[in-house]
């Protein structure tokens, strides 16, 4: 995809005022990866480290999806990762849905832009966002449908498995389906 496009995408990210967040962020959290991914994992919103280092999911979180990614063997470097979210909502708290919407565009074109064939969602928040109203993370996690042409699915969201270990074998299996699944469309 066009360098351009990609420059002139994160541009408006970083001048964006459409919800308060943008006067509170110390860094924009735009996404990182590989371009031309064909697996996209997309979170809720940035947290204190993202917001520190301007990349998404790299605090604890992030450290413990880079183990479910390895473990798996999915590179990190080949995949996409983004949040719905640009900025850090205070306190870490849920993103509100006028945030969402201010930035959902943003989300729309990098998904415009890197064309993936697999989305996952990072805990129902993005589910909800994504997938469906009222997606059930607890009930409907790991199982995939098929939106826009892209196969989509959710996962729990890293954070919440530090805070609840017993759901981490669970986030396995999620994982080394979505492994078989990007395996079966990329040797199709």
């Amino acid at each position: 995809m066009s360098e351009a496009l990609w420059n002139d995408l994160k541009s408006r990210c970083e001048s964006c005022r459409g919800c308060p967040l943008g006067k509170t962020r110390t860094n924009l959290v735009f996404g990182v990866g590989n371009r031309e991914a064909d697996l996209m994992f997309v979170g809720e919103a940035p947290g204190q480290a993202e917001d520190e280092q301007g990349i998404p999911f790299v605090g604890a979180a992030g450290k413990l999806l880079d183990r479910y990614l390895f473990a798996v063997g999915i590179p990190r470097e080949s995949v996409y990762i983004a949040n719905i979210l640009k900025c850090r909502p205070p306190m870490n708290r849920d993103p509100n849905p006028e945030e969402q919407d201010a930035c959902i565009g943003y989300l729309r074109e990098q998904v415009r832009l890197i064309q993936p064939r697999i989305i996952v969602c990072l805990g129902r928040i993005s589910a909800m966002r994504l997938i469906k109203p009222d997606y059930r993370i607890t009930r409907e996690h790991g199982q995939f449908i098929r939106k826009g042409g892209v196969l989509m699915t959710a996962v729990y969201h890293p954070a919440a498995l530090l805070r609840d270990p017993s759901k981490k074998e669970d986030m396995l299996l999620d994982m080394e389906r979505i492994k078989e699944q990007l395996d079966l469309l990329t040797k199709a």
